[in-house]
């Protein structure tokens, strides 16, 4: 019988990873929402929440987990991004250092502006476990589209992320 139970969680196990890799996903339309929140962290996510934010697909953008001595003017001159589009539109979010604290941030951010709906920007291998912690930091009446940049994660990469995520998920369901 603990064979049985020993081989069946290894099988949920290693069907879900087969899942999580085969199913990484993908970039949104180009819908408009209030904001779009970049999570920082991975490549080209700066990059495209710059380009949304230039098409004028939200009114702001919050960068997620911005060190703090990093100026806008740095970014603006590191990712050749007009600087009035910093003076304008762009917040550099300082307070999280880690994906569950990075849905505290947007959630206050959001709160501050009184918005609705938000376009969430990370990295597709990020997005399961990123949407999580922001959606559980959020009142059910916001609107979250998921806006994943494509990558090709290495098994590695995958494996890392998908035992954080399933280990996150297992935390909070028994109420850690």
């Amino acid at each position: 019988m603990i064979r049985r139970l020993v081989a069946t969680a290894v099988l949920a196990y290693l069907l879900g990873f087969a899942l999580f890799a085969v199913m990484l996903p993908r970039p949104a339309d180009d819908q408009r929402t209030d904001g779009i929140v970049v999570l920082t962290g991975g490549a080209a996510r700066i990059e495209r929440g710059l380009t949304l934010i230039a098409a004028q697909r939200a009114r702001r953008m919050l960068i997620s987990g911005v060190a703090r001595s990093v100026r806008p003017h740095e970014l603006a001159l590191q990712y050749r991004a007009p600087m009035r589009l910093f003076d304008c539109c762009i917040d550099l979010g300082r307070e999280a250092v880690d994906t569950r604290s990075n849905g505290e941030e947007v959630a206050d951010w959001l709160k501050a502006r009184g918005y609705r709906s938000v376009r969430l920007v990370t990295t597709d291998w990020h997005m399961p476990r990123a949407s999580f912690e922001i959606e559980r930091a959020l009142p059910d009446d916001i609107v979250v589209l998921r806006d994943a940049v494509p990558s090709e994660p290495g098994f590695t990469m995958l494996l890392t992320e998908y035992n954080k995520y399933i280990l996150r998920r297992g935390a909070v369901l028994v109420g850690l």
